[in-house]
Parts: C-alpha cells; sequence; structure tokens
C-alpha cells in the first residue's frame, strides 16, 4: 500500500500544476493615480498608432486614413495604403520598422476584396516624414471569407527583428469558408484563419517554425485563437502577450509562444450569442493552453501594452488592456513570473479601441468613436 501510495506521489509530482485562470470579478475596483488629459480629438474611428523616432505619432482610421501628429498639429498624410471598409474591416494596426531611421519603412494591417469575399492582409509602406510610397502587399490570408467580421490584427515585433500578425477567425455567427465554418480553421494547420503569423521584414515566413515540422503552413505561430485584436511584448518576462475576443463572455488574455494552441472553439469559456448555447463542453482540453485570465462578463479587449516607464513607477511590469465593450482600461497586475495576481480598471466613457505606452512613459489611449479622442494618463497632482 505504501508503495503504492509512493508511485501516485510521484506521478503527481512529475505532472506539471498549470494555475487555474484568473476570473475577472464582475466589480473590478478603480485605479488611483492618474489623471487624463485629451491630446487629439475628431479622430474617425481610430485604430493603432505607432511613434516615429522623431517623436511624430502616426495614427490609423479604420476608414482608411493616416494621421500624423506632431509638435501638437495633427494633419492627413497623403499615400495611405487602400482598404476595404466593411464593418470591422479597414485601415487596422500600424508598426514603425526597429530601423526605421535607416530605411524608413512603416507597416499596416488592413482588411482587401469585397463584403462577400475578403482577407486581413499585411503591408508595408515608405515614409519620408510627408508622404508614404512604394506600398507593397507582403502578405494577404489566401482563405477567403465573407462579412465585415473578425479580421484580427495586431503587429508585434520581436526582438530578433521579425514580426507576429494575428489574424480572426473569419467571424460569428460562424460563416463558411471553403466548405466548412470559419471558426474551425482556427485549429487547421493548412489555414491562416484564427492565428498568430510570423514574418520576417520581407513578408516571408520565418524558416524552421514549430509547426513546418506537423505539415503546417509555414507562417504559423500558434494556433487555436477567435480575435486577436491587443498584443504585446513584454520584454521583462521576454514573452508575448494577447487579448482575445471571446463571442458571449469568455474574453481572454493568453500568453503566446510558438508552437501552442489555445483552445478556440473546442475549448473556450464562451457562449452562442444565440441562446447562450455552449460552444464546447471544454474549457482546457490537454495539449492547448489554458487563459491567463478570463473576463466572463465579456470586455470586448482591443489594445493591450506591458508598462516599463517610470512615470508610473507603481504600473512597471503590468498590463493596461482596451476594452471596447467595457468602455475602461484595465490595468492586470502581474507578478515576477506573469501570473495575474489582480486587476484595476481605469473608466473612459468611450469604446477604447488601443492602448499603448508612448516614448514619454506615459499611457495613450485611442477612443473608437466617429469624434474619437486620443487620451493620455499623466500621473495626478498631488
Amino acid at each position: 500500500m505504501r508503495y503504492i501510495a509512493s508511485v501516485v506521489l510521484m506521478i503527481l509530482l512529475a505532472v506539471p500544476v498549470w494555475a487555474e485562470p484568473f476570473m475577472s470579478p464582475e466589480d473590478v475596483r478603480e485605479a488611483a493615480g492618474y489623471e487624463k488629459t485629451v491630446v487629439a480629438k475628431g479622430l474617425n474611428h481610430p485604430w493603432g498608432m505607432a511613434w516615429l523616432p522623431d517623436g511624430g505619432l502616426l495614427i490609423t482610421e479604420r476608414p482608411g486614413r493616416v494621421l500624423l501628429l506632431r509638435d501638437g498639429d495633427i494633419r492627413p498624410v497623403p499615400g495611405s495604403p487602400d482598404v476595404l471598409t466593411e464593418g470591422q474591416g479597414g485601415l487596422l494596426d500600424i508598426a514603425v520598422h526597429p530601423d526605421f531611421k535607416s530605411n524608413g519603412l512603416v507597416y499596416f494591417t488592413l482588411a482587401t476584396g469585397n463584403k462577400h469575399a475578403n482577407h486581413t492582409a499585411l503591408a508595408r509602406a515608405r515614409f519620408d516624414g510627408q508622404r508614404f510610397s512604394n506600398i507593397k502587399i507582403l502578405f494577404t490570408v489566401p482563405q477567403l471569407k465573407a462579412g465585415g467580421q473578425h479580421f484580427g490584427s495586431r503587429i508585434v515585433w520581436l526582438p530578433d527583428g521579425t514580426l507576429l500578425m494575428s489574424t480572426g477567425d473569419g467571424g460569428n455567427p460562424p460563416v463558411r469558408v471553403d466548405g466548412k465554418l470559419a471558426r474551425k480553421h482556427a485549429q487547421d494547420l493548412k489555414s491562416h484563419l484564427g492565428k498568430v503569423l510570423r514574418f520576417n521584414d520581407d513578408g516571408s515566413p520565418v524558416n524552421g517554425g514549430a509547426f513546418e515540422a506537423r505539415q503546417g503552413v509555414p507562417e504559423l505561430y500558434s494556433i487555436g485563437h477567435r480575435n486577436i485584436q491587443g498584443m504585446a511584448y513584454d520584454p521583462i518576462r521576454e514573452t508575448v502577450w494577447a487579448s482575445e475576443h471571446g463571442a458571449k463572455g469568455g474574453d481572454e488574455l493568453n500568453r503566446i509562444a510558438e508552437g501552442e494552441n489555445y483552445g478556440w472553439p473546442e475549448a473556450t469559456y464562451s457562449k452562442e450569442y444565440m441562446f447562450s448555447l455552449e460552444i464546447s463542453e471544454y474549457t482546457s482540453l490537454p495539449g492547448m493552453v489554458d487563459p491567463s485570465l478570463v473576463w466572463q462578463s465579456g470586455i470586448a479587449p482591443s489594445g493591450l501594452c506591458l508598462y516599463t516607464g517610470d512615470v508610473f513607477p507603481q504600473w512597471k511590469g503590468d498590463l493596461f488592456a482596451g476594452g471596447l465593450r467595457g468602455k475602461t482600461v484595465r490595468r492586470l497586475i502581474l507578478d515576477d513570473s506573469g501570473n495575474v495576481t489582480g486587476e484595476e480598471a481605469i473608466p473612459m466613457s468611450e469604446r477604447v479601441r488601443d492602448v499603448r505606452q508612448g516614448p514619454d512613459g506615459r499611457i495613450y489611449i485611442l477612443t473608437d468613436q466617429t469624434d474619437g479622442k486620443l487620451i493620455r494618463l499623466d500621473p495626478a497632482e498631488r
């Protein structure tokens, strides 16, 4: 009997123990120590932002315009890429090449096609400080989907000079793509829908990816996603974070690692919008990564940043996630290992589309309205 008990104990000790997801409480306390300053207004559904080395800020608007904010002046930038503006689709994220000073390259994600057959694409352009030129589509998701939902899409640069791009699974209610429900593509290694993809800066796949050996398409970095609209690199823990829309409830924060499967739609806390029916009987499955946090009430997360500045020392090392439905920015308190240990809310009264840390160490927020705003968080005056 003692022998059997010893064997059982050894087996239990040999099995990794994963922490349960942090379940966001229904009532989240309000953060303190900040005040809000409106930097710009009159923005038309702004989506993403990226700083230039000279301190200028590029802001995308979903209908297809890019704005440049510099020294308090804001103006449209000529030469923006053509996009499909349909539902959630349009001009989406923007990112500046790590070597922008030498090459002047700016990257975009965007929707292309028409309302009946469309894709998420990655594009690149040259920016001379005044206008864009030499626009080139580097990659287009080959699977055609219908409707205006679930394009993703965020861009994150990794320290090795490669970039990650998120794509949506196709839509909800699920449409048919290539003869099967779009959401099923998230688990398909031959499909680019519902994935995080990895590219070199010229749009070519990074050789030797984890899914290549499994006969997957070479761009795959992680699979099993529904619709990631927030993604950030964490230089403190050397990892990637993503905030992801669930369906009805079940929004997630995930810690992204190459080669991993994040479950959608086989394991999810989400319900169907119609009658709150089960999407899956499982919230966790072997071989799939559980979320780090679940917003069961649903904040509709969009925009994510890992704070590394000194302006708010009490926030250093924490994540800040925007909420469209929640109309808040959520401070996600992390321990040294990256476990979520608490959550606070910064009320915004408007849909939050993006959250970024500026070069001045402050946090900047875009609100998703026809009269959208760029809002800066400053330390509260004492």
